[in-house]
């Protein structure tokens, strides 16, 4: 299917949230009717901008969507195992980048004021995020907007090994990268999706952030227990002492 053809099924009854540069949609179609299929290595300086150099207001899970469903329809003539190559390697590249950065500019880097493109409440948020979830916030925060920009800065600050940042990375770089692209190539070929690209694509950032949900859900769940235990421990001391002082002379 040609890029024409393809508009055609593809209305914009739904607008996308912020500038229409922005628009995963817009973007993709820009690069292919400038670089056809090296379209998709655009897409990957993009991935790799968001990831690695501190520019968070890209759009990552959607355009990754959209991506697949491109090739899916064919207006990306390429395989889709080559597209999820490159993919998965831009995203492991800017996280890696990212991490460099942190190692080597160090705590300074998140003292800057806030600007338009930069706000103190998402470092407090990563820091927090980071701080609960250890080296699984590296794949976990893939999926969280703004998080998956500042991660791996946070880890080069915070001196992870390197060994476990890469393995977490990896697994990130794959998580995200490919699965949110096989994803869009699959549902992109379902009338309903294709139809409603931009509601489409909100839904799907909206589920790329289930993982974090269930981490949440069982993280409650342990720390009700854990207070749960805390008081059957507290009336079993209680227990065992009323006996004692009923016995005092």
């Amino acid at each position: 299917m040609t890029l024409t053809a393809l508009a055609t099924t593809l209305p914009t009854a739904v607008p996308m949230l912020g500038p229409d540069w922005l628009d995963p949609e817009t973007m993709i179609e820009g690069f292919i009717t400038r670089w056809g299929v090296w379209a998709v290595a655009a897409v990957c300086v993009v991935v790799i901008i968001e990831t690695g150099l501190l520019f968070p207001l890209l759009p990552g899970d959607s355009l990754l969507f959209t991506v697949g469903l491109f090739v899916g329809t064919g207006a990306i003539d390429l395989p889709l195992w080559l597209t999820c190559l490159v993919l998965f390697l831009a995203a492991f590249a800017g996280d890696q980048l990212g991490y460099a950065i942190g190692r080597k500019a160090g705590p300074a880097i998140f003292r800057r004021p806030d600007s338009r493109w930069f706000k103190q409440e998402h470092i407090t948020r990563t820091h927090a995020f980071f701080d609960r979830y250890g080296g699984r916030a590296l794949v976990l925060g893939r999926f969280v907007p703004f998080v998956r920009t500042y991660i791996p800065v946070a880890a080069g600050i915070g001196r992870m090994p390197y060994r476990h940042f890469v393995t977490y990375n990896a697994i990130g770089a794959f998580a995200w990268g490919v699965c949110i692209t096989v994803l869009g190539y699959f549902l992109g070929n379902i009338a309903i999706i294709r139809d409603n690209l931009e509601a489409a694509a909100i839904v799907i950032v909206g589920f790329s952030v289930l993982p974090i949900v269930i981490e949440w859900w069982k993280h409650r769940r342990e720390a009700r227990a854990t207070v749960a235990q805390g008081d059957d421990a507290v009336v079993a001391e209680d227990g065992a002492v009323a006996p004692e002082t009923r016995q005092a002379p």
